[in-house]
């Protein structure tokens, strides 16, 4: 904006930012990051930490603190940038909610998982007592900004990992992004998410997967920011999720555990009789083509039955368990009874 840009400049207090990035981003990316200030002559003070779900927690919210503190923040004109994955963008928008009760900040997704999740919606927070997200907040920023070419230098199986999170949203709401998933997956792994030339098959599969998934997640996350409705179906994939994935920590990744739970929700849906044989088998494969976990050891029937109560004590007493009743439809069920669940969950495990 011409007249914002004027302000700016005629502005005579130096632009001031805190960055907080991944460090493992900042070994990627923090020399271009340094020379974008220093070439736009930006006083920044970059704060690379280690950011995964073991150092998820408030001893590193106040370590981020402490140096925006130091840096002295001007809480309305300076907003903190995060760098980096979900979590990054986690930890930061609770210190930055913490800071004099608001400080503005913006998001700045470094990987597919967080590209199309943690990047849109209101939440934040870290993990407690060995529970996730425990402790946090709904605080927005001010801006999301999405760049694709974070992606290329991610492992195979982190872009598996994020989609995980956008197969979530094919199959509680679009049956043509569950298509493009299914007939485009392997591609979106070779490829790294980039928009490729000279691929006339696949158009811009990148594009089109990452936009229907980003938008069906705000049109769903939109009305209902504060969680005040707690009928959710974003919330598919994270019933049994959370438990799972905190108590084998580090073996599973936040979207390999989600989608665990989505492939046992889809036996249950099976045993409820809300999916055919054919509907289940389509969603399997199309796991295993995207190079998702559809089992792990760790998922047992008493973790599954530990899971259910704490769903219940955070739910207002009911399981708002959302399943798949066709390829992109959905709806919230709290009559799921402990023998069709067992039902389900031998099946499961006899396949």
């Amino acid at each position: 904006d011409p007249q914002e840009m004027e302000l700016a400049t005629a502005s005579k207090r130096k632009l001031r930012r805190f960055i907080v990035i991944d460090e493992v981003v900042d070994k990627l990316y923090g020399s271009k990051v340094r020379a974008y200030f220093q070439e736009n002559n930006v006083q920044h003070k970059i704060l690379a930490l280690p950011t995964t779900e073991e150092t998820k927690s408030m001893d590193l919210v106040l370590n981020i603190l402490h140096e925006v503190q130091k840096f002295s923040l001007d809480r309305r004109t300076e907003p903190i940038i995060a760098i980096g994955g979900g979590v990054c963008l986690d930890i930061v928008g609770l210190a930055a909610s913490l800071y004099r009760r608001r400080t503005p900040y913006i998001r700045v997704p470094t990987t597919l998982l967080s590209y199309v999740d943690a990047s849109v919606g209101a939440k934040n927070g870290v993990n407690f007592l060995q529970c996730k997200n425990k402790l946090g907040g709904y605080t927005p920023p001010v801006a999301s900004f999405l760049d694709r070419s974070f992606i290329q230098s991610i492992p195979r199986r982190h872009i598996s990992n994020g989609l995980g999170e956008i197969l979530k949203m094919a199959l509680m709401k679009h049956k043509g992004l569950f298509d493009l998933l299914k007939n485009h997956g392997k591609y979106l792994l070779d490829t790294k998410f980039q928009s490729c030339n000279g691929f006339a098959d696949h158009g811009d599969a990148a594009l089109q997967t990452t936009r229907i998934a980003i938008e069906t997640m705000l049109e769903e996350l939109a009305p209902n920011l504060w969680e005040d409705d707690l009928d959710r179906l974003v919330d598919f994939g994270h019933v049994i999720s959370p438990e799972l994935e905190m108590r084998v920590l580090p073996l599973l990744m936040h979207g390999e555990a989600v989608n665990i739970d989505m492939a046992f929700m889809t036996y249950v849906a099976h045993a409820r009789g809300l999916l055919g044989a054919e509907e289940k088998e389509q969603i399997l494969q199309c796991m295993r083509g995207l190079e998702l976990p559809v089992w792990h050891s760790g998922c047992s029937w008493a973790l599954i039955q530990r899971a259910l109560r704490e769903r219940l004590k955070h739910s207002g007493g009911q399981t708002r368990m959302p399943l798949p009743t066709g390829l992109g439809e959905a709806d919230i069920f709290n009559d799921t009874s402990e023998e069709t669940l067992q039902r389900a969950y031998e099946l499961w495990v006899k396949d």
